[in-house]
């Protein structure tokens, strides 16, 4: 059975004639004419389906310009974020790094500077002062956004130099007021930094090994998470922070993070940086926190750029066994700034990557640069949309090839779910599947085609995909 299609450009020129797709898969078409509906079939109002899902924008990309005012533009996006379905946003590292003005913050040195101390040569941190920091945070939480705070545990950079007797030399692990801690706050010594009394090193892997912070120290427990002045405590209770990003989690063991959350609470996300999906799955259950899904996005790497196959998103990711553990991105500070093309994803194929996490299961960050860039503005605002209201249910592969992707989301007894057709195909394709949906008419609601279909009585429809893009088919008004 042939299954009615209608181009609204084709109803303009062609005096209300449209053309009926064939049930072939090759891209080619009958061509039949027949009397349009009245009215033509349009997109659905979609908030009447808000499924209560949202997405986290992460609010910074390396080396953010202009200095001392980024927060102060962060605060002039507010309203907007707010408006287009975004519930949380991830800030940069908001206190004193070693390197003052030019920190984005992962050099950490005094964890309570937040801008209001003269210390490494600037008052302001790279983004501004305290003041303009809870102005900020109040502003979000006025509009409904959570704020998230990241936080660097593993190391420490910016110390005065002592001698370090485990190292039989000097090292740059003293920390107080005159030596990069004026706030005078969590001062440390050697004794706070690998090696110890205690041991060589934490669980994992060193990453910055004279400043390694000792995560089995007492008084390093009490600073951090456990006492009543702990940076846990002084983010959440003083700044207004509602959660936590953990940067560079391969350096400690899975329960600080476990221990942090247990104190204090709040959204949790941990930068375990790994492609492979059973070490996210151990690092999860161990940490009780969510983790970006390296997973995914390495899996859309390499089925996007490196190899041209979408079979590869048959493998595994976190979302598949832990939807709510895993956050999924296509771009971040670091993949950005990467110049290893395996480490990023490609300009000609990020939107194909964002719909694949905004209609798929797990919680999606939006990456500023991206958001803010017009090229891709408006399109990942649709896609939020969608994200926020049809994607639901159960999720079906209906089928697969190095070509074309199409996925299923059976909705619910509210909700019509939708059906996405992913084609990096040099040419337009077209592809006869089941639908739940009988004798209904289909609009994209991507905004990539303006053709409409119909389902036939038994649900079965012809759908089509632009060539190296994708489309988002389902219920019209």
């Amino acid at each position: 059975m042939k299954t009615p299609r209608l181009s609204l450009t084709t109803i303009i020129f062609t005096f209300f004639l449209i053309t009926i797709l064939s049930g072939c898969n090759n891209g080619d078409s009958d061509n039949y004419t027949v009397a349009p509906p009245e009215p033509l079939p349009g997109k659905a109002d979609l908030s009447q389906y808000d499924n209560g899902k949202r997405v986290m924008m992460q609010a910074f990309y390396w080396d953010v310009e202009p200095r001392f005012e980024w927060w102060e533009i962060l605060s002039r996006k507010i309203e907007d974020w707010a408006a287009s379905g975004i519930d949380r946003i991830w800030l940069p590292v908001a206190t004193k790094g070693q390197s003052g003005e030019f920190s984005m913050g992962y050099d950490p040195s005094d964890y309570f500077d937040f801008g209001e101390f003269d210390q490494h040569n600037t008052i302001p941190t790279r983004f501004g002062t305290r003041s303009d920091l809870e102005a900020l945070i109040g502003k979000a939480h006025n509009n409904g956004l959570e704020v998230i705070a990241d936080i660097v545990l593993n190391h420490n950079s910016g110390g005065g130099e002592e001698f370090n007797p485990y190292r039989n030399k000097n090292t740059h692990t003293l920390f107080n007021k005159d030596h990069g801690n004026a706030s005078g706050m969590f001062n440390r010594n050697y004794e706070d930094f690998h090696p110890n009394s205690i041991h060589e090193h934490d669980e994992e892997a060193l990453f910055f090994e004279e400043q390694d912070l000792c995560h089995h120290q007492s008084r390093v427990q009490e600073w951090l998470w456990k006492g009543e002045n702990s940076v846990a405590r002084y983010y959440k209770d003083i700044m207004k922070f509602d959660g936590w990003r953990f940067d560079y989690v391969k350096g400690y063991g899975s329960w600080v993070v476990k221990a942090w959350n247990d104190e204090v609470g709040g959204f949790s996300v941990g930068e375990y940086w790994d492609g492979s999906a059973p070490k996210l799955i151990e690092w999860v259950e161990a940490s009780g926190s969510a983790a970006f899904d390296f997973a995914c996005f390495y899996k859309l790497d390499e089925a996007l750029d490196r190899n041209n196959d979408l079979t590869i998103l048959e493998g595994d990711m976190l979302w598949k066994t832990h939807p709510d553990k895993a956050v999924t991105f296509v771009a971040n500070h670091d993949t950005e700034k990467d110049e290893n093309p395996e480490n990023n994803i490609s300009t000609a194929n990020k939107m194909l990557a964002y719909a694949y996490i905004l209609t798929h299961n797990g919680y999606p960050t939006i990456f500023y640069s991206d958001y803010e860039n017009e090229t891709y503005k408006s399109r990942l605002k649709d896609l939020i949309r969608i994200h926020n209201t049809m994607a639901t249910g159960p999720i079906e592969v209906l089928y697969s090839s190095p070509e074309e992707y199409i996925m299923r989301r059976n909705g619910t007894k509210d909700n019509p779910g939708l059906i996405l057709y992913m084609n990096i195909s040099s040419g337009h394709k077209q592809r006869t599947i089941p639908s739940n949906w009988k004798d209904q008419s289909l609009v994209d609601y991507s905004n990539n085609t303006s053709a409409w279909l119909m389902t036939d009585s038994e649900g079965q429809v012809t759908i089509e995909a632009p060539a190296r893009s994708f489309s988002i088919w389902s219920v019209s008004q």
